[in-house]
């Protein structure tokens, strides 16, 4: 794996150990997990918004060298929400309705850093169907980083469904480390909600409808002390998302594949009034693949 941005040194040699954009080599997690962190004002009980982001400057080879930047959450408060997500080269978010056939093993170290960083991931209904979604597993190589953080062993899986046409006997809901939550609306099959907690399901309710609102979403997250949330689709989730401009960060990595058709793209559905601006943070490579880190550009919605 290659840093392609942020460029701080523009002269190491591919033979000379060390973290120059020029030596393509396999990162450790530990790199990765610097390369990937949450801001820094979501580490320490006293920080809050406004917190400088860790510079990056003497760590690990793929963080961020702007030690100047002030990093704000969409919702305000100690909450984060960062989606991952892949894309071919023409926009398919899947080939044959599964992320896996355009994913590669590089992008699958990236999802499992992301998901060891993170205190909860956020994910819809339709993908943990479509992709059998099982519980996320405590990993040793975060175990340390965690454990400082106060982060459980393994982050909880948050299901974002309005029908909650789930089988609540599969392992997600019945062998998880962290118990799986449910994410839904006030008007929601009240039958379906039962079935839920009768099968020992924290069901978390975020919205007056059938079906939970976007941004009380990360707010009900955060209350229940979520504040580095990661969503990993599927595009319906991630437009809703990106609609109601509450999206902090997306770590996109884009395969060198084409695969035509009439996939989805990453995020589907109504839009922002405007375009949403985001800025590069940084940029890795690994046998064609890129991997890029973009967080959002403008101030914060206010969604009190």
């Amino acid at each position: 794996m290659r840093r392609l941005f942020p460029v701080t040194d523009q002269t190491p040699s591919a033979e000379v150990p060390g973290p120059g954009p020029a030596v393509d080599r396999e990162w450790t997690f530990d790199e990765l997990a610097d390369a990937y962190a949450y801001p820094a004002s979501l580490q320490g009980a006293a920080a809050g918004p406004g917190t400088a982001v860790d510079s990056g400057t003497s760590a690990g080879p793929g963080m961020a060298v702007d030690p100047g930047a002030v990093v704000e959450s969409a919702v305000g408060g100690r909450v984060w929400l960062r989606a991952n997500m892949v894309s071919t080269l023409d926009g398919a978010a899947h080939y044959d309705g599964l992320s896996q056939p355009i994913s590669s093993a590089a992008d699958m170290r990236i999802f499992g850093t992301l998901r060891g960083l993170a205190d909860a991931v956020v994910v819809g209904a339709e993908t943990v169907r479509l992709e059998e979604y099982r519980p996320a597993r405590a990993r040793q190589a975060f175990a340390a980083r965690r454990a400082a953080a106060g982060q459980a062993p393994a982050p909880a899986i948050a299901v974002v469904s309005a029908g909650l046409n789930l089988d609540f006997s599969l392992p997600l809901f019945t062998e998880p480390p962290v118990p799986t939550l449910l994410v839904t609306g006030a008007e929601a099959p009240a039958d379906r909600i039962r079935a839920a907690e009768k099968a020992g399901v924290e069901v978390l309710i975020a919205g007056e409808g059938p079906g939970a609102d976007p941004a009380r979403t990360v707010r009900v997250l955060a209350e229940r002390g979520f504040g580095r949330l990661l969503t990993e689709g599927g595009p319906r989730l991630l437009g809703q998302f990106v609609a109601a401009g509450v999206l902090d960060e997306l770590c996109l990595t884009l395969s060198p594949a084409l695969t035509a058709g009439y996939a989805q793209r990453i995020a589907a559905g109504p839009g922002p009034a405007v375009p949403e601006r985001f800025v590069l943070v940084s940029l890795l490579e690994q046998d064609g693949f890129l991997f890029a880190r973009y967080r959002r550009a403008r101030p914060p919605t206010d969604v009190s």
